[in-house]
This record gives structure tokens, sequence and C-alpha cells, in this order.
């Protein structure tokens, strides 16, 4: 079974109804494969909702206390943890292009420490693909 881990920006989208492109729509809804979603990404997602940066949608139910329910239960995704491989792969990437967002750059480690493609809106992320990430792109 294909496993993919997705960025937080794809997390917020399921919380908001916003659009994905054709190919990660399949990958989410048809495709049958594992989706994972990093502890780093619950991190940011809590604090989006604490700072109400974003507004689920209301009949979602979603609040900062049910978190994981949403993620795992409602979504079906499995939370992959940061562990120490990651951290590691984290020390032996290089900072492209003065991108130092510290979440991105670890949610970044632990795709390619897992050897999972990660599914992001992220503009910046494909400049890590020479250090050896594997992206898909929701444009």
């Amino acid at each position: 079974m294909d496993r993919y881990l997705i960025d937080t920006n794809i997390l917020v989208q399921f919380a908001t109804e916003l659009e994905f492109t054709d190919d990660v729509r399949y990958i989410l809804y048809y495709s049958g494969a594992k989706i994972h979603v990093s502890s780093e990404s619950i991190k940011e997602f809590i604090n989006l909702l604490q700072c109400e940066d974003i507004k689920p949608k209301k009949q979602s139910g979603l609040n900062v206390l049910n978190i994981f329910e949403f993620v795992e239960d409602t979504l079906g995704f499995t939370v992959k943890y940061i562990d120490k491989g990651h951290l590691k792969q984290l020390c032996k990437m290089g900072i492209v292009e003065k991108h130092t967002d510290p979440s991105d750059r670890l949610i970044i480690a632990q795709a390619i420490a897992e050897k999972m493609p990660l599914i992001s809106s992220d503009t910046k992320f494909p400049k890590y693909k020479k250090q050896g990430l594997d992206l898909i792109v929701n444009r």
C-alpha cells in the first residue's frame, strides 16, 4: 500500500473545504493509500486554531480539543510522530534560499527519512527535491 505524508496546509484544506488538484484529490480520497500527518503539523494546526487564523467549517465540529479525533477518526489519517531519525535527517539538510521555517523543515526531513512522498501546496518545497524530497504539489 502506498504511503503519503501531508503538509499542514493540506490538513488545513480538509478543515476549511478548500480545493485540491485532481491528482491530489485522487490520492487522498480514492487511491486507498495510507495518509500520514506529522505530529509537527498537528502542533501547527493547534496553533492556527487557537490563534483563530483558520475558521473550520461549522458542521465539522472541529475544535482544538478534538483535533486527534478529527484527524484520526473523521479523516482516517495516521499521526506520524517525530523521532530521532527525523531529527538526524534535519541535521543533514541544508537551508535553501533562506527558507528557515523550522516546522516546514522538520516535516520535509520526516518525509525524506520515511521515504514518503510529501503532499503540499507550499511553493518553497520543490527546492528540497535535490536533498531527496519526493514532492506532490497541490496548486
